[in-house]
């Protein structure tokens, strides 16, 4: 009969355990948890708020700082992990292009999971529109919306020539157009935010007013959340590569990045042909 040896240097590595916090990639960590129950506190915060709203449960100051709180948790579980997995041994370690190809793997393997859940948004936007339940009343093309698609479609093409310039070892261009990139998405998140505040205090277009309103916050919400965490992650590579990190051989945490911020261009270029103009007709 063989015996266990618990002394192989692989024990303890497959399920977290306190001894290993908070340490990063390769070995097990509490990190992602932190993030994934900040990520699941938005929902929840959402959903209180939406029934205290129509008083049903809680109050609205429950929902909006749970909402907040797992805001901070979120970042918090994030920075750690982006931290610890990547940025703590990045000048003692070599490139590893076998590990690199996992990561990127791992990307289009969550942005599969976040098609799945903008999809489900989408199919509820449409029984919608096709029950005849999406009264509108409101004019949503107006000079705003195309200027913002622009400005992100903008950032999109910064981003891809970023990411050329550094595999051709043009740092300035490289964090130049990284910079510019951040830029624009932080000028794209305050063209949605003055947007709602046209459509709530002047347009008196709620939230809960309707079931098209309903839909139509939940898509560009969730969208604006994403671009906010886009933001984030544009945010801490734009530091790393101020410090210098970053180059040709080594280079996986802006090519994953810049995955996701197309992933999130490309989505509000659809949200736009079929929430905003396909309303509109």
């Amino acid at each position: 009969m063989t015996v266990a040896d618990d002394t192989s240097d692989d024990h303890g590595h497959h399920l977290p355990a306190v001894q290993d916090f908070p340490r990063g990639f390769g070995e097990a960590s509490w990190w992602p948890f932190i993030t994934a129950l900040g990520g699941s506190g938005f929902y929840i915060g959402a959903a209180l708020y939406v029934l205290a709203q129509r008083n049903i449960f809680g109050s609205t100051t429950l929902g909006g700082g749970l909402f907040v709180a797992s805001t901070a948790v979120f970042l918090l579980g994030l920075y750690g992990w982006v931290y610890h997995a990547f940025v703590s041994d990045f000048w003692n370690r070599e490139a590893d292009h076998k590990h690199e190809s996992k990561l990127r793997w791992g990307m289009l393997t969550f942005l599969g999971t976040e098609i799945a859940t903008f999809g489900a948004l989408f199919v509820y936007y449409f029984f919608l529109r096709v029950g005849g339940l999406g009264d509108i009343g409101i004019h949503l093309t107006g000079w705003l919306v195309f200027a913002n698609t622009a400005i992100l479609i903008a950032s999109s093409f910064t981003m891809h020539y970023a990411h050329v310039a550094l595999l051709n070892e043009n740092r300035k261009r490289f964090v130049a157009l990284l910079g510019t990139t951040l830029g624009l998405g932080l000028i794209f998140l305050g063209g949605q935010v003055y947007e709602y505040y046209e459509f709530l205090i002047h347009e008196n277009f709620g939230v809960l007013e309707g079931a098209f309103n309903n839909g139509f916050y939940a898509l560009t919400g969730l969208h604006g959340l994403h671009v906010s965490l886009g933001a984030v992650l544009l945010g801490i590579v734009f530091g790393r590569a101020l410090l210098g990190q970053y180059s040709s051989e080594r280079h996986v945490s802006i090519s994953t990045v810049s995955m996701y911020w197309h992933f999130v261009d490309v989505v509000w270029v659809f949200l736009v042909v079929v929430l905003y103009v396909g309303a509109s007709l």
